[in-house]
């Protein structure tokens, strides 16, 4: 197709013509041949040179743009004149905006001996490119917190006359539909009480900040004031000059080719210019980060891939106000925000294009892809629907710079379950201007305390398996979940791509029964059940979120009650599932050591426990089984997989005493729940099912049918009374059929997560990652009764003595809301807070509809916070809960509802038949 030529077009003269033409934006800018292999080399527009990027981020001070690279030995040393020293007690491997912040916190905690190594320049991977938007308010708590940090960081930087170009302009997030305004209620609710100030406006009051805005189909905006603009490559001088100010080392030119390890920690790093012998090792490589991860012995699973991300630059034009908002219209999935009288425009498609899939390039240095007008037209449209000034202005460039996005759209951050001290700090989804300060800080904090004082579970590395690795799956599901960084955030969002991946061996049975599948770890979860759905109905319902009541609601009350009044069935085979073994006893020495609670009981008994940390908080929720003397089967939570076993292996001695396997896709795991379970069990196996012979939290191993080897442990995690089977993969499909053939007289039924979930919050059941977290004791959330003190030692115990003692800054609550319908009203799903007497004490945690109870439900801690919102520590936080005088509300979306709170299970929630199956929290046998 021959190329059209259009002399200084506008936006809307190149959608223009593209339409007239029906040809592609690509060949607006084209206007010489260039082969295919050119095109894989051109950056920066195709047909311009790196000295015309210095446009893009003119400096207040100095600029690391491509035409200034040879400038910035300045602030670190060139490979070529300087040798790399031959020890240093942490090493950081990155140069980019989030490497040189680790470096410059470990510089303020005191660490000087640290050495950042650079392969290209300072900042020459993605960060030079960033668009510098600094946002606060993100979908978890912990990542507000980050970005909150790092604006608060940057504003001092400035206010200290270390200039980083910060500019408080605000920001406006709009909202076209009214489940984004209820999305951002939520979000102001939980900013109202130690985070960023925000603000619902109405779209004429956003006219008002704004006016350069089309309004008229926006149901509101939320306003953040403090949010704001920093400059790249100043935030990246600032970082380097402060951190070498008080002693760390950066050098550029240095390749990282191998990081060896002795006993499975982090001893070397071999470099191209000689090797480093080390303590620490940080991961902090961007798009690279993946493939450093490949280079450690053994190898260390950071799952990111790069993705195009595109902005366009328009020259000056009409009478932009250098303080315009940055305006992120959601809906749209784009951005924009001013930039030398013209505006810079960007945003995240739904689809987007991964780069790189074989690694990226050799030497790409301040590099930049092909601009690709095609791709960037589902920008460009709501672009200029929402700002209809842009399109008349003209376009100085389209950037296409790759960057690096995660699987699930979140931080990568923390320390590798397969190497001690090698810490991550990476996949920061095209937001590591806004996040640097805050994951600098939090690394540095745990690399010298030990600890970090948030719950970074949600970011934490350790999340993810090895699949997540594989780079097909990175490939395709990076492609959906840009587009969902902009998506509403429903706490059931669900992804669809790169699915089907771990599943049960009962999947095509629970699908013909009409299983709605979520994805857990990767693994497919049954959530509920729909008999006789098509895929179409069953897709389009898990594709709708919603704040209010789901559309499942009523299958799950059917679910919950065939669970109280007959037997019900449950695929569990996702649990994470782990044998500990050994000659003698030490594997119950072992375990006795990790676990808080006594595990060296008699063989056949199962144990639930937590594994502490040494500040008492729970690195495992578990129950362990012991089958022998030296033989334990231990059961966690699917999204413990990697973290449990990883925390095992830690602590696991050097003398092979003890070994340790992952057997999670070995077994499966069927929950029979229900007042008919010990029948339907007796009907398939031989052996005594009554509550004499098979008491609650014993195992035994049983035949059902004709399978042998099935690991039965009677408890449920729900509270009820039932039965789990630990079944051989390979009899999974027959003691299922046999299960379904014989409970047809008990009226048997599949259940879902859903159901599980309604039943353990109704129960005052807390569940790991979401109750329970590496900061929260067994004291604050009422377990204090599976800590045996008296045992010997064990990893936490002179912290929770402590607290035992001194009290303890929170507790696990439990609130029947009042005056909530749920018809009518939005519902809690986590993260709402809780007020006492009309202040703040906490946010909710769980949630969840009672049945029985015939109430909404929400689990949350309550604190009694200071002058400056530190939780006190109090001796007597049960008597400030329970005091009759106060008065208790849960904030859903900005209207207070009254609740009541207790601290022990509702006694009208317990099983009626078998009241003794209930272990209550609260009572304690200490």
């Amino acid at each position: 197709m021959k190329p059209f030529k259009l002399v200084q077009p506008t936006l809307r003269k190149l959608r223009y013509a593209c339409l007239k033409r029906k040809t592609c934006y690509s060949s607006l800018i084209f206007t010489g041949n260039i082969t295919g292999a050119q095109s894989r080399r051109c950056v920066h527009g195709l047909t311009r040179c790196f000295s015309s990027s210095s446009l893009l981020f003119p400096s207040s001070s100095s600029s690391l743009s491509p035409s200034s690279a040879q400038s910035s030995t300045s602030t670190a040393s060139s490979s070529s004149t300087v040798q790399v020293p031959d020890q240093a007690r942490v090493v950081i491997c990155g140069g980019g905006v989030v490497g040189l912040s680790v470096a410059y916190h470990l510089s303020q905690r005191g660490w000087s001996d640290v050495v950042v190594l650079e392969q290209g320049r300072i900042g020459c991977g993605t960060s030079w490119h960033a668009a510098g938007l600094v946002g606060q308010i993100r979908s978890r708590k912990v990542q507000t917190d980050i970005c909150t940090y790092s604006r608060n960081l940057y504003k001092s930087f400035e206010d200290q006359g270390h200039s980083v170009g910060w500019k408080q302009c605000g920001s406006l997030q709009l909202a076209r539909s009214k489940d984004r305004l209820i999305y951002f209620q939520r979000a102001e609710a939980r900013a109202k009480q130690n985070g960023p100030e925000a603000h619902i406006i109405t779209a004429k009051e956003v006219k008002d900040k704004c006016p350069e805005i089309r309004h008229e189909d926006l149901e509101g905006a939320l306003w953040v004031p403090g949010d704001g603009v920093v400059n790249p490559t100043d935030l990246l001088m600032v970082y380097a000059k402060l951190a070498k100010e008080k002693g760390v080392k950066i050098f550029e030119g240095i390749q990282v080719f191998q990081i060896p390890t002795e006993n499975l920690k982090v001893s070397t790093v071999l470099t191209s210019h000689g090797k480093i012998r080390c303590e620490y090792f940080v991961n902090c490589a961007g798009m690279w980060s993946r493939e450093i991860g490949k280079r450690t012995i053994p190898r260390v699973r950071v799952p990111v891939h790069a993705c195009e991300h595109f902005y366009i630059v328009t020259k000056p034009f009409g009478n932009i106000d250098p303080m315009m908002p940055v305006v992120r219209d959601y809906d749209g999935q784009v951005y924009i925000r001013e930039w030398s009288g013209g505006v810079l425009a960007g945003g995240f498609e739904p689809q987007a294009k991964p780069v790189f899939h074989h690694g990226v390039p050799e030497n790409f240095e301040y590099q930049l892809l092909p601009e690709d007008w095609d791709h960037f037209q589902v920008l460009l449209e709501p672009i200029l629907h929402r700002f209809p000034g842009v399109g008349e202005a003209q376009v100085r460039q389209l950037l296409n710079g790759p960057e690096s996005f995660t699987p699930d759209g979140t931080y990568i951050v923390g320390e590798s379950p397969e190497v001690d001290n090698y810490f991550v700090a990476a996949g920061m989804n095209s937001s590591g201007i806004a996040g640097s300060g805050g994951v600098g800080k939090e690394v540095a904090d745990w690399i010298v305390d030990g600890t970090t004082s948030k719950n970074l579970w949600s970011v934490d590395v350790s999340r993810f398996v090895d699949l997540h690795n594989n780079r097909r799956f990175l490939r395709d599901r990076v492609k959906e979940a840009v587009g969902h960084l902009y998506a509403i955030g429903y706490s059931t969002e669900e992804y669809g791509s790169s699915r089907k991946l771990r599943t049960s061996p009962l999947h095509t049975r629970l699908e013909v029964a009409g299983a709605v599948f979520g994805e857990t770890n990767a693994y497919e979860t049954p959530m509920w059940f729909v008999p006789n759905a098509d895929d179409e109905f069953v897709e389009q319902r898990m594709s709708q979120g919603t704040f209010s009541k789901p559309d499942w609601f009523n299958i799950v009350k059917d679910e919950y009650w065939a669970c109280k009044e007959r037997v019900c069935i449950i695929d569990m085979s996702s649990f994470s599932k782990i044998e500990v073994k050994s000659a003698n006893q030490e594997a119950a020495n072992f375990l006795q050591y990790l676990c808080s609670n006594d595990v060296d009981l008699d063989v056949g008994t199962v144990v639930n426990t937590g594994m502490q940390n040494e500040f008492g908080g729970y690195e495992n929720d578990c129950s362990v089984a012991r089958l022998s003397e030296n033989y334990y089967f231990l059961i966690s939570p699917t999204t413990q997989q990697t973290k449990s076993l990883a925390w095992l292996l830690r602590h696991l001695p050097k003398d092979g005493s003890i070994q340790i396997r992952d057997v999670t896709s070995m077994y499966s795991a069927i929950t029979l729940i229900g007042p008919h379970a010990q029948e339907l069990l007796a009907e398939v196996t031989e052996a005594s099912t009554t509550k004499s012979d098979f008491k609650f939290m014993t195992c035994k191993v049983v035949d059902v049918g004709y399978a042998s080897g099935i690991r039965a442990m009677r408890l449920t995690h729900v509270g009820e009374d039932g039965f789990i089977l630990y079944i051989p993969a390979e009899y999974a499909l027959h003691v299922y059929d046999t299960l379904m053939r014989a409970g047809v007289d008990y009226g048997i039924r599949n259940v879902g997560f859903n159901c599980m979930k309604e039943l353990r919050v109704e129960k005052f059941f807390a569940s790991w990652g979401v109750d329970l977290t590496p900061i929260t004791t067994p004291f604050e959330c009422g377990r204090e009764f599976r800590v045996k003190f008296n045992k010997g030692d064990f990893i936490g115990k002179d912290a929770l003595l402590q607290q035992r003692e001194e009290g303890v800054k929170q507790k696990l609550v439990h609130f029947l809301l009042d005056d909530h319908n749920i018809d009518t009203d939005l519902w809690p799903w986590g993260g709402e807070p809780i007020y006492r007497n009309g202040e703040y004490v906490g946010e909710t945690t769980s949630s969840g509809y009672g049945f029985t109870l015939e109430q909404m439900l929400c689990l949350g801690y309550v604190s009694k916070f200071d002058d400056r919102y530190q939780p006190c520590i109090m001796k007597n936080l049960n008597e400030f809960i329970l005091d009759k005088n106060a008065k208790y509300e849960i904030d859903i979306s900005g209207q207070r509802f009254p609740a009541k709170a207790g601290i022990y299970t509702p006694k009208n929630a317990l099983t009626i038949s078998e009241p003794s199956f209930i272990p209550v929290p609260h009572r304690s046998r200490t």
